[in-house]
C-alpha cells in the first residue's frame, strides 16, 4: 500500500480510458524535458567553452603536470610534476589523469588543457538535472526542478570560473554530482548496488581533493539508511558494502604508494615525510580545517577581492570574494531548505498525496540539505588555508535546494505557506543580487532598478493575486520575478567566463571594488565592471608572474627575488639552451611554479626544489649527488612562490661560476 501511494496519480487530460491519451500525457512531458535539457547543455557548452583558450595554460602548475603526463606513464600515474619524476603535485592525481590523456592525445596546447574541465562542468549539468528529474514524483515538475537545478549550476560564478580552469575542483563536482545521482537511484529502487556506485564516485573525490570529498558522505549514508523502502537488516549491509566500496576506491591508490619504494617514484608533495597519509592527515586534510599545519592562513581579513577567505564566521560566504562567487542564490535557497526541511517533518502515510512528500524527496531534503549545510559552516569556520573557489562544490546544492523548495512551494500555491515561500525566494533572489551588484558597481544602476521592481511586483502579485486565485497572474509573476531574481547572478557568471584566468588562486571577474583578483600567483585579468578583459600588460596565455631577468646570484626560492617564473618563453636563447640538454633534468629551479612554467616553455623536465610548499625534497646531499652523477644541466636561480632551499642556493653560489643566457642568471653543471 506505501509503494502505492509513492506512486503519482494517473490522471489523464481527456480520456483516461484512451491510450492515445495516455500516450499523449506521458509523451508531452517527455519531449519538454529534453527540449529543456538540451537547451540548458546548449547554453552551458557555450559558457564554458567559448574562447576558453585566451586564459592560456591558466594554472600552470597542473598544466606542467598534464604534460609531464603525457610523456611519461609513471609521471602521469602518480600525479608528477615533471617526466623524470622528481616531485607530485600537492594533490592526488586523479584530475591529472582526465588532463594527461587529454593532452596526450591532442598534443599540449590550452584547449587540450582546459577542454575536460568544461566537458565536466556539461556532464554535471546534466547530471543534476537528471537527479532533480527523478527525485520528484511529477514528471513534468521534476523537469522544472531539474531545470532550475541545472540552471542554477551552469550560472553560479564560482562554476563559470572553475569549469574553464584546471584546477582539481572541477572534477570533484562532478563526481560528488554523480555519488548524488546514484544516491537518488539507490533510494528508489533500494539498490545495494546503486548505493555501492555512490561509495566508489565519493572514493574517487577522494583522489581528486581529498577530504573535501567526504564531507557529504554522513548525510548520504542516513538519507539512505532512513528513506530506503527495504528491511533494516538489508540496509544497513547495503551500507557496509558501499563502504567496502569507498574504502577500496579511496585507498587503492595510497596503498600503491606505500607498497612502491620511495626510490622508485616520485616525492609526495605536500608532505613533510614522503608519504600520502601525511598529506591527507595535514596539509590537504585537517590542517586546513585547524589551520594546524595547512601552510597558511585562511587571512584576508575580510577585505573585498581577498584571495583567501576573509576572517571565519557565518557571514563569511556572503562577504569578499567568496560572495562574489557562490552567494548570489544562497539566501534563496536557505529560505527553500527550511521549508523542505518543515515538509518532510509533518509528512505522514495519513496525509493526502498532495501533500506529503515521497520517499525519495523527503530523502533529496535530507541529502542536498546536509550537504549545504554541513559544506557551508565548515567553509564559513576553517581557520586553515581557503580559496573562495573552493565554494564551487556548494553550486550543486543550492542548485538542487533551489530547484526543489520552489517545486514543493508551487505544489502548495493554492495554500498561503506555498505563496509566502514563492515569494520569499523572489524577493531573496532579487534583493541579495542588489546588494551585491551594488557592493561591486557591477552593470548600470538601472539595471538593479529593473530587477528591485519587477521582483516587488512578483512578489505583490504571488500573495495577493494567489489569494484571489489569479493562477495565470501568478504563473506570469513567478517567471518574471524568477528571471529578475537570477539575472545578477547570471550576468556575473557570463562576465567571469569572459574573463581571462590564470595563477594559482584564480577569482572572478574584476570590480571596481578593487583587488578583486586577489592572491599571490592568481589574477583575472578582466576590465572594471565586466566590461571586457584587460590584460594589464601580461598575456593571457602566460603565468601571471612577471618574466625574470635576474641579475646576480641566486636567491632563497621564498618567492621574494624574481627568478624564471612561470615565462621564459620571451627568452628563446635559454629556451633553446634547455631544450639541448640530455640530462635527466634540464634544469633546477626553486619551487613548482617556476618550474612549472620552464616546463611548459621548453618541453623538458625541470627538478623543483621544494616542491610548491617548501617540502623537504631535495636535500643538499641528495641533490649533491644528483649533480656529480651528471643528472642536470643547469642551475636557475630565484623562483615564484614558495618552495626552494637556501642551502642549496649558496651551495652553488660557493661551487660554480653564475653566467647569463640573454640576461637570465644561470648556473652551469654540465
Amino acid at each position: 500500500m506505501t509503494e502505492v501511494l509513492d506512486r503519482p496519480p494517473t490522471v489523464a487530460p481527456s480520456d483516461p480510458a484512451s491510450p492515445a491519451g495516455r500516450h499523449r500525457r506521458i509523451a508531452t512531458p517527455r519531449r519538454c524535458g529534453r527540449f529543456g535539457l538540451a537547451g540548458l547543455l546548449m547554453v552551458t557548452a557555450v559558457l564554458y567553452l567559448w574562447n576558453l583558450s585566451a586564459s592560456g595554460y591558466a594554472n600552470t602548475f597542473y598544466a606542467a603536470a598534464a604534460q609531464a603526463g603525457s610523456q611519461s606513464w609513471k609521471a602521469w600515474f602518480f600525479g608528477a610534476l615533471d617526466a623524470a619524476n622528481f616531485i607530485t603535485v600537492d594533490k592526488p592525481p586523479a584530475s591529472l589523469w582526465v588532463t594527461g590523456l587529454s593532452v596526450r592525445i591532442f598534443g599540449m596546447n590550452p584547449w587540450a588543457a582546459l577542454a575536460p574541465q568544461a566537458l565536466m562542468g556539461i556532464a554535471a549539468v546534466a547530471l543534476l538535472y537528471a537527479t532533480m528529474r527523478r527525485t520528484i514524483r511529477d514528471r513534468q515538475l521534476g523537469t522544472a526542478a531539474g531545470l532550475i537545478a541545472g540552471a542554477v549550476l551552469a550560472f553560479t560564478p564560482a562554476a563559470a570560473l572553475m569549469f574553464r580552469f584546471n584546477n582539481p575542483d572541477a572534477l570533484l563536482v562532478l563526481l560528488m554530482v554523480a555519488a548524488a545521482y546514484a544516491l537518488t537511484r539507490a533510494i528508489a529502487t533500494n539498490s545495494g548496488r546503486w548505493l555501492a556506485l555512490v561509495g566508489v564516485a565519493l572514493g574517487f573525490a577522494f583522489l581528486t581533493k581529498m577530504l573535501q570529498g567526504f564531507l557529504i558522505l554522513p548525510f548520504f549514508g542516513l538519507a539512505y539508511l532512513v528513506f530506503a523502502k527495504t528491511g533494516w537488516l538489508k540496509r544497513i549491509a547495503h551500507l557496509i558494502g558501499a563502504t567496502a566500496a569507498l574504502i577500496v576506491s579511496a585507498m587503492w591508490f595510497p596503498v600503491v604508494t606505500m607498497i612502491v619504494p620511495d626510490s622508485a617514484r616520485p616525492y609526495i608533495g605536500g608532505s613533510t615525510d614522503n608519504s600520502f597519509m601525511n598529506l591527507v592527515l595535514g596539509y590537504n586534510g585537517v590542517g586546513r580545517i585547524s589551520g594546524g599545519s595547512g601552510r597558511g592562513r585562511g587571512s584576508g581579513g575580510g577585505q573585498a577581492g581577498s584571495s583567501f577567505g576573509g576572517s571565519t564566521g557565518l557571514d563569511r560566504l556572503f562577504g569578499s570574494e567568496m560572495g562574489n562567487e557562490i552567494s548570489w542564490l544562497l539566501p534563496t535557497a536557505l529560505i527553500a531548505l527550511v521549508f523542505a526541511g518543515y515538509l518532510v517533518l509533518r509528512s505522514s502515510p495519513l496525509l493526502s498525496f498532495d501533500q506529503r512528500l515521497t520517499r525519495s524527496e523527503s530523502a533529496a531534503v535530507l541529502s542536498w540539505g546536509g550537504w549545504l549545510v554541513v559544506t557551508g559552516v565548515i567553509f564559513s569556520f576553517m581557520s586553515g588555508t581557503i580559496h573562495p573557489y573552493y565554494t564551487v562544490a556548494l553550486a550543486p546544492a543550492i542548485g538542487a535546494v533551489t530547484g526543489l523548495g520552489g517545486v514543493f512551494a508551487w505544489r502548495r500555491r493554492t495554500r498561503w505557506e506555498g505563496r509566502v515561500v514563492l515569494a520569499a525566494m523572489v524577493g531573496a533572489a532579487a534583493a541579495w543580487s542588489i546588494v551585491l551588484l551594488n557592493r561591486n558597481d557591477f552593470g548600470p544602476i538601472w539595471c538593479r532598478w529593473v530587477i528591485g521592481v519587477v521582483a516587488a511586483i512578483a512578489v505583490v502579485t504571488v500573495l495577493v493575486g494567489g489569494a484571489l486565485g489569479w493562477r495565470r497572474a501568478v504563473a506570469a509573476a513567478l517567471i518574471a520575478g524568477s528571471l529578475a531574481g537570477f539575472g545578477g547572478t547570471a550576468a556575473f557568471s557570463i562576465a567571469t567566463a569572459a574573463t581571462p584566468h590564470n595563477g594559482s588562486i584564480p577569482t572572478a571577474v574584476s570590480t571596481s571594488i578593487g583587488g578583486g583578483m586577489g592572491g599571490p600567483g592568481g589574477r583575472a585579468d578582466g576590465g572594471q565592471h565586466g566590461n571586457g578583459p584587460q590584460q594589464s600588460g601580461a598575456r593571457p596565455d602566460r603565468q601571471a608572474n612577471p618574466p625574470t631577468t635576474t641579475q646576480g646570484g641566486p636567491q632563497d626560492g621564498n618567492g621574494t627575488g624574481g627568478g624564471p617564473g612561470g615565462d621564459i618563453s620571451s627568452n628563446a636563447e635559454l629556451v633553446a639552451a634547455l631544450k639541448a640538454t640530455t640530462t635527466t633534468w634540464a634544469a633546477a629551479t626553486n619551487g613548482s611554479q617556476s618550474a612549472a612554467g620552464i616546463e611548459i616553455a621548453t618541453g623538458t623536465s625541470v627538478m623543483a626544489i621544494g616542491g610548491w610548499s617548501g617540502d623537504p625534497a631535495p636535500t643538499l646531499e641528495q641533490f649533491i649527488a644528483y649533480v656529480q652523477a651528471g643528472k642536470i644541466s643547469y642551475y636557475l636561480g630565484g623562483g615564484g612562490g614558495p618552495g626552494g632551499n637556501s642551502e642549496i642556493s649558496e651551495w652553488v653560489a660557493a661551487n660554480y661560476t653564475a653566467t647569463t643566457i640573454a640576461g637570465t642568471t644561470v648556473y652551469q653543471f654540465v
